[in-house]
């Protein structure tokens, strides 16, 4: 069998549910060891899923102390650390921009953002020192477009892409490649929380007409992850059925 990642080690934060899950789980099949981090995560509901992860680790993303803490406690558990994907977030609320809540405002940006620079500056250095590494940062189609009410999540995505590219020109001679996937609407169990409109219009933005499945994003990521892609650093790779194509 063929195992890409074997003997390498990926942290997946916001990975005990949803995308996050979907992509420990994929980076699994192909041979890594798995440390998954979370605000909420509980190792025998992840058993209880399908799923064992190598290590788990209780970290508050947007906390430079906790992804310091648990980014040593990882490597103590694992012995060192190859890849990293920064998939944790929140949606933050739905309000125009003038009524945006200051307060959500600050938290949707330290989650989704400065979570993502937290994670590559405790990281990168780790791995310049062993010689090469994978990063991967869970953005959004937001990011790209602005969409209208979510004004925080998309000024957060749209910064995540941006830090994508000017951390790997940085590090485009350490081996170090750091990228950025996509994703428009995933196919997940909190459609039951949207309405049918809402889901109708979402699903009409996209030329393939169907939404993401959780599976093609962690088959997505695996790869970036993978020596395969060799000669790639700061891209942004599109997982938006065709609603992207810049």
């Amino acid at each position: 069998m063929n195992l890409p990642l074997a003997g390498q080690v990926a942290i997946v934060t916001g990975g005990a549910r949803g995308i996050g899950l979907g992509i420990a789980q994929a980076l699994q099949r192909d041979g890594a060891r798995v440390a998954i981090w979370d605000l909420d995560v509980n190792a025998t509901s992840l058993r209880d899923a399908g799923f064992s992860p190598d290590h788990v680790e209780r970290v508050d993303v947007a906390s430079l102390e906790s992804v310091e803490h648990g980014f040593a406690r990882t490597v103590e558990a694992l012995g060192h650390v190859d890849i990293l994907v920064n998939n944790a977030g929140i949606n933050g609320p739905v309000a125009p921009c003038w009524e945006y809540p200051v307060d959500a405002w600050h938290t949707v940006l330290a989650v989704d953002l400065n979570s993502v620079f937290y994670g590559c500056r405790v990281a990168i250095p780790h791995m310049r020192a062993r010689g090469g590494g994978r990063i991967v940062n869970v953005a959004s189609i937001a990011g790209k477009e602005g969409v209208q009410f979510i004004s925080g999540y998309s000024a957060a995505k749209a910064g995540v892409i941006a830090f994508t590219k000017s951390a790997a020109k940085e590090l485009a001679k350490d081996k170090v490649l750091i990228n950025c996937v996509a994703p428009a609407m995933v196919e997940t169990e909190l459609f039951a929380e949207m309405s049918d409109a809402h889901i109708d219009a979402s699903k009409a933005k996209i030329p393939m007409g169907r939404f993401l499945q959780i599976e093609e994003v962690g088959a997505m990521v695996s790869w970036i992850a993978s020596p395969a892609c060799s000669f790639t650093t700061g891209f942004t790779f599109d997982l938006t059925g065709g609603r992207a194509t810049y």
